[in-house]
């Protein structure tokens, strides 16, 4: 879920802002079905799937609040995590 747009909170909608700070990815099996269903709906497409250089097929949408989605199959494995956190782990000691 992402949060609604609550001002008395300082919580803006990227639309507002004119600016994303982040996007959500979403694993999914097949991302060819996935998008024409989406697009069937009358998604706000931004990119139809592709192929990326890391191995994922993907495909990127916005939501009704400017909040950019990426639906694909890229999915780290947990010694792919374990990696990064002990990259980022080193980063901060030194």
């Amino acid at each position: 879920m992402v949060g609604s747009v609550r001002p008395e909170d300082g919580i803006a909608s990227p639309r507002a802002l004119g600016s994303a700070t982040q996007m959500l990815a979403v694993y999914v099996d097949d991302p060819d079905a996935h998008f024409q269903r989406a697009r069937a709906a009358g998604a706000n497409i931004l990119y139809s799937p592709t192929d990326t250089d890391f191995g994922s097929r993907e495909y990127h949408v916005l939501d009704l609040e400017g909040h950019p989605w990426t639906f694909g199959t890229y999915r780290p494995s947990a010694d792919d995590c374990d990696v990064q956190n002990e990259l980022e782990l080193s980063k901060v000691k030194d």
